[in-house]
């Protein structure tokens, strides 16, 4: 069992002000705090990203918050977190926000949420690095994503084991459960071989 100790969050900068997104907010930050675990991300103070912060901060957990000078200096970084690190770029605050954490939580978002689950996933296909990862799927949200990737299986660009790397959860507590006990077998046999099936 690979205890998490810190657990990086992949998020909207905007909220869309759903309820039942809302409690899936929640419910994670409570889920983090209960299990002593801290909350990296991306350092903003509004969306998806600022709720999950406050609501942690308002159970008094810890969080450390990772943003680029240019975001800070739109005013958009939060005032209140335990930790602010400000990186020159988005380069190095996506390196910083891996290297911190235990494992991955995405979250709803947008273009920038999915670039950041892809580019952890990728890394974890290849072998770069062992930690979970795993879709917070509220409200089936993500149900399209995990189609494409199926479609990507049956069309032999993706291996089911490979595909397999991501838990998919509507649940908070059952999410972090299953990361706390993953171990990583990623199938690295398309190194060697075309063959995908």
């Amino acid at each position: 069992m690979n205890k998490l100790n810190s657990v990086c969050v992949y998020c909207g900068s905007n909220f869309n002000g759903d309820v039942q997104l809302r409690n899936a907010i929640k419910q994670l930050a409570e889920t983090l705090v209960k299990q002593q675990i801290k909350l990296v991300y991306g350092g903003g103070s509004v969306g998806v990203m600022g709720v999950l912060a406050n609501d942690v901060l308002e159970l008094g957990g810890l969080v450390t918050g990772i943003i680029p000078q240019f975001l800070m200096d739109k005013e958009v970084g939060h005032k209140g977190v335990t930790e602010m690190i400000v990186t020159e770029n988005m380069h190095q605050r996506k390196q910083k926000m891996a290297d911190l954490s235990d494992g991955f939580v995405i979250l709803p978002g947008g273009f920038g949420t999915l670039e950041e689950f892809f580019e952890v996933l990728t890394w974890l296909q290849l072998g770069l690095h062992n930690k979970p990862i795993g879709v917070l799927n509220v409200n089936g949200f993500y149900d399209p994503l995990f189609a494409q990737m199926e479609m990507m299986v049956q069309s032999r660009f993706l291996k089911p084991a490979n595909r397999d790397l991501v838990f998919n959860e509507a649940d908070a507590e059952i999410l972090i459960d299953k990361m706390d006990n993953f171990s990583a077998i990623p199938d690295e046999v398309w190194f060697k071989e075309r063959n995908l099936s």
